[in-house]
């Protein structure tokens, strides 16, 4: 089955990254909103909360709700308009249009890490560095503060954080016989053995989702995309990406993988009954374990990812933040808001309560977070592993300036080795092309 976009959301994300670059020309005239500066403190901030006034957040987060009406009693003089302009790409889509158009962009603004750079490069947001926001670096950790920042500028502030680790079901790998695999080899020898033992049983499903290619070339130490200005660099085969197209062409051309995408009422399902083994994913997975695959309670536990070479390495997996808009007319307020939302206590438990997982250091090191038991993980103290791969995340990964758009054509491209069973690689070469005409179509100047 070919995994492509519906053609409404193509439509809508082709519209969003069609104004990436021009947006940029724009950003200078006509963008409305505050023009003051601050001073490197954080004076100007605390004077704007004691003063209040109103300001509009979009966000889909289930925390979002209570976090506002609880900042709200700790600055009663603040008034905060909670919208839900929609999840990810319908979100940016609307934000792109706004931003084209010189108004109607909200104060403060959910982005998720991938997104950052095409906003940032259009200018679209206030650089919160100007008010003392360098000061919390060390309050996240170092691949979430590197997703909202660029140099010195600061984007806005990481709420959640997804380094990748291994989840299995014991049960599963207990009646095949299997051991947990820390490598890539021992993984897929792992496929082979649980799919003879249950021809109906899988490692795992993908079917090609941009997210998760990404993040499995981050892992391999790939670097395929680089930005400076508008300059763009693509290498889809450097060694990173080759060596996670070669391991995974094993599961793909010999059929180990469940045809059928995340999410779906059948991933669901075999995640609750057994016939999907493993999920190689974010650390915000637990609580999507727990609500939608109630029937697995008890069989799923938590390991690192498998690694190349046995050597600790991981890499994020979705997770976002929020940003100030250069639209707002009480930036100092936005700002404001912004540093409760994602640095207070208050706020913070708040996220976590809701099932959220942290960016921040103070509460990946905590006891009381790293105590968690969770009875549908036998009891397990999961945080302590997912904890630690926060540590291990690669770094040095960017995103294209038009991932956004990037991702919306991958089905066309390396979906179609997924789909025919052929080479990853050939997928992979034929996004880098597709990826080229376009960032070359918008005004970029791309080497590949």
């Amino acid at each position: 089955m070919k995994h492509i976009p519906s053609a409404a959301t193509r439509r809508a994300l082709t519209a969003l990254a069609a104004g990436t670059v021009a947006a940029i020309a724009l950003a200078g005239c006509g963008a409305g909103g505050s023009d003051s500066t601050g001073d490197g403190s954080f004076d100007s901030i605390e004077a704007a909360l004691e003063t209040g006034g109103e300001i509009t957040y979009w966000s889909w987060t289930p925390s979002a709700e209570a976090q506002v009406a609880a900042f709200e009693k700790a600055y009663p003089n603040v008034k905060v308009n909670l919208v839900n302009a929609g999840t990810n790409n319908e979100e940016y889509t609307k934000l792109q249009n706004a931003i084209k158009a010189g108004s109607g962009a909200p104060d403060v603004v959910q982005v998720e890490y991938y997104a950052f750079p095409q906003f940032a490069l259009t200018d679209a947001f206030v650089d919160l560095s100007q008010y003392g926001f360098g000061d919390f670096e060390d309050d996240y950790t170092a691949s979430t503060w590197n997703s909202v920042t660029d140099g010195d500028a600061i984007y806005g502030l990481p709420q959640d954080s997804g380094p990748m680790a291994l989840f299995y079901n014991k049960t599963v790998f207990d009646a095949a016989g299997v051991a947990v695999p820390t490598t890539w080899d021992e993984y897929y020898e792992a496929a082979k053995a649980i799919h003879a033992a249950d021809p109906n049983a899988y490692i795992t499903n993908d079917i090609g989702d941009a997210g998760f290619a990404t993040s499995m070339i981050w892992q391999a130490g790939g670097q395929p995309f680089a930005t400076s200005g508008t300059d763009v660099t693509l290498d889809l085969q450097d060694e990173g990406s080759k060596k996670w197209a070669d391991n995974w062409n094993r599961l793909v051309q010999e059929d180990l993988l469940a045809p059928y995408g995340s999410w779906s009422d059948e991933w669901f399902r075999g995640l609750g009954d057994g016939s999907l083994a493993t999920l190689v994913i974010g650390a915000w997975m637990p609580g999507n374990l727990i609500s939608g695959a109630p029937d697995g309670s008890g069989d799923w536990r938590v390991a690192p990812m498998p690694t190349y070479d046995g050597t600790a390495a991981t890499a994020e997996n979705g997770g976002g933040g929020q940003a100030v808009t250069k639209q707002s007319e009480n930036a100092e307020l936005a700002a404001g808001f912004l540093w409760w939302l994602n640095n207070s206590d208050e706020s913070i438990s708040t996220f976590l309560e809701s099932g959220g997982f942290p960016s921040t250091t103070a509460e990946l090191s905590s006891e009381e977070f790293l105590s968690d038991a969770p009875e549908y993980f036998g009891g397990q103290k999961i945080n302590e592993v997912l904890a630690a791969a926060a540590d291990d995340v690669v770094e040095g990964w960017n995103y294209l300036p038009y991932q956004v758009y990037a991702n919306s054509i991958f089905g066309d491209t390396v979906g179609q080795s997924y789909q025919n069973g052929t080479d990853l690689n050939e997928g992979l070469t034929a996004w880098q092309d597709a990826l080229a005409e376009y960032g070359d179509s918008q005004g970029f100047s791309v080497n590949k």
